[in-house]
């Protein structure tokens, strides 16, 4: 059985894992710091000579946190240089191999995701046993970045957790990619059948994508939505924004909702009160939650990422839902749920009404960007069959 290489590549780390083909687990999940390396090729190369050593996967598909398009791809975040899907294919001698948007890869996931991997975020329950929406899954070729190498084939993919995760209680049926409906739970809040699914997700930057069901199966819709005004509301917010503005030069939405803008949050709230500015970490930020400028921070951040999370609802029309990935609202999922996220995320009016029939949950998968990767190389291989 051959073996496939997926990856979820962000500025901070690179989480490698080997796939055993389309009916596979993620295994041999690694965490290796990007600052490490000088570029995805070597750090890839690393990973396979420590898992892979005998043997190269058959495919590859990496998924990365920035722009990828005209043949070319770029971590937003990292110190890496521009590269290409063939240079990287070539150097690691593989014979096919496809570089995605990281959220790209999250948004394939969703339709996967099962009740013990969402935690409603609004009052939303989940709920089993019937499709998030209307539309199949099949092995057709997804639209997207240039790939490399010449293509070979493949079947479907399970839905399972990655391996050394704990097993949900209840696991979401399998299907297989070929036009069957694959069984997953959707979540209350009048859902439509066959609407377009949204994620948001900040972390190292900030990440946007939506899902769009069509005849041939769900087509990612990624971009840089993380680039985009910041959704300031508040006298708070503003004086927060104006101080941005000062020293990027721009509202920018990834300067505020990320890890670095955490802290610049943190650091903006203690200038705006004349007090002594204290420099803590993202992570120190997160654990802080009975500090008063940490609170104000962190709900300031989550009220801000409810606008953001509206603005992509309404422009992707993602009445299927809106789903929130990224490293730092796990961290703090009591604060977000008790935030005003929600109230922001609904408050746009005239059209109250249609934002309040759609849910928003935390993804708390522990690896859905790999499960997207996969998902990829089904629908882009369906001639494949594994060596």
């Amino acid at each position: 059985m051959s073996q496939w290489l997926v990856a979820d590549v962000g500025g901070t780390n690179a989480r490698f894992a080997l796939v055993d083909g389309p009916e596979g687990l993620p295994a041999h999940v690694e965490s290796l710091p990007t600052r490490d390396y000088p570029g995805l090729a070597e750090a890839a190369a690393d990973y396979l000579a420590r898992h892979a050593p005998s043997a190269k996967p058959s495919a590859a598909c990496l998924a990365v946190a920035g722009p990828v398009g005209n043949g070319t791809f770029r971590l937003t975040n990292a110190g890496w240089p521009e590269g290409t899907p063939e240079a990287v294919r070539a150097h690691l001698g593989l014979p096919y191999l496809d570089i995605i948007n990281d959220f790209e890869a999250l948004a394939l996931a969703l339709p996967r995701l099962g009740p013990d991997d969402l935690i409603p975020v609004g009052g939303a329950q989940p709920k089993a046993g019937a499709p998030i929406s209307g539309a199949r899954i099949s092995g057709a070729r997804i639209p997207g970045a240039p790939l490399a190498g010449a293509p070979r084939a493949v079947a479907s993919i399970p839905s399972a957790p990655i391996s050394g995760a704990p097993v949900p209680s209840a696991p979401v049926p399998s299907a297989p990619i070929s036009g069957v409906p694959i069984p997953v739970a959707p979540l209350a809040g009048a859902p439509t059948p066959g609407a377009p699914l949204a994620v948001v997700g900040p972390g190292t930057g900030l990440g946007v994508a939506g899902l769009v069901p069509t005849p041939s199966g769900w087509v990612p819709v990624p971009g840089e939505g993380g680039q985009v005004d910041i959704p300031a509301a508040t006298e708070r917010e503003i004086a927060v924004a104006r101080l941005l503005r000062a020293e990027k030069g721009a509202v920018t939405a990834e300067y505020l909702l990320s890890g670095a803008g955490l802290v610049r949050v943190h650091r903006y709230l203690a200038t705006l009160d004349g007090e002594p500015q204290e420099e803590l970490t993202p992570r120190q930020i997160c654990e802080r939650q009975d500090d008063p400028r940490c609170r104000e921070t962190l709900e300031m951040f989550c009220a801000l990422l409810g606008s953001l999370a509206g603005n992509a609802a309404l422009t992707l029309g993602a009445r299927g839902g809106v789903y929130l990935g990224g490293g730092i609202l796990p961290r703090i999922v009591d604060v977000l749920r008790g935030s005003a996220f929600r109230a922001r995320f609904e408050g746009k009016p005239p059209v109250e009404d249609y934002m309040r029939a759609i849910p928003t949950a935390l993804i708390v998968h522990p690896g859905p960007a790999l499960v997207g990767a996969t998902v990829r190389l089904a629908q882009s291989l369906p001639d494949l069959e594994p060596a």
